[in-house]
């Protein structure tokens, strides 16, 4: 009976992970389309930020001229978006948490990765301080568990250096004292600072 059960259970298996290898292998280049219209993101229903619909008009993907050479198959590269990170820290209360500046198509903004294992809801407040007394502000809900999660700060045009910004966040607990179980910022320490 346990050989009969193993057997059903790799048949299930096999079957199961058919569509999923086929999303993930993606288009076939060779002789078809353009390679657009399979891969992980139609597989699995989900929309390709970057594919056009059949009413809007289409972008260049390349710069336009002699230097543009023939239209590749593949995904369109990304631009290129900086980041300054201080360090990975964790509190004792159960929340860990690294903080992030990001740079970006001349635009700014701040985030923070955390991972709540308090076992209680939190309020987090990230800040973006730049140049001229610059700040941008916002609260996260912080639920319980322990899946990894992220608050962000609206993307805002750049208007000094990178080095130039700095992002804090911090996490409490969402009642009247408001008590403080972290603080994290994109700084990271100076070399010798242990």
């Amino acid at each position: 009976m346990n050989l009969r059960l193993i057997g059903i259970g790799a048949g299930v298996l096999i079957i199961l992970s058919l569509p999923l290898a086929g999303a993930i292998a993606g288009p076939d280049f060779a002789g078809q389309d353009d390679g657009k219209g399979s891969g992980l993101f139609s597989a699995l229903g989900l929309s390709d930020s970057l594919r056009t619909s059949p009413t809007a008009p289409a972008r260049p993907v390349a710069p336009e001229g002699p230097a543009a050479g023939p239209e590749q198959p593949g995904p369109v590269e990304q631009p290129r978006t900086d980041s300054r990170c201080g360090p990975e820290l964790s509190s004792p209360h159960g929340v860990e948490a690294q903080t992030c500046i990001l740079v970006g198509e001349g635009r700014t903004w701040g985030r923070s990765y955390y991972r709540n294992t308090s076992g209680r809801a939190l309020d987090a407040v990230l800040t973006v301080m730049g140049p001229a007394g610059r700040t941008v502000q916002i609260r996260c809900a912080v639920g319980e568990g322990d899946e990894p999660g992220l608050c962000e700060t609206p993307k805002e045009d750049s208007a000094g250096e990178p080095d130039s910004y700095s992002a804090v966040a911090e996490f409490a607990v969402p009642d009247d004292e408001g008590q403080l179980l972290l603080r994290s910022g994109s700084n990271a320490p100076a070399p010798g600072d242990g």
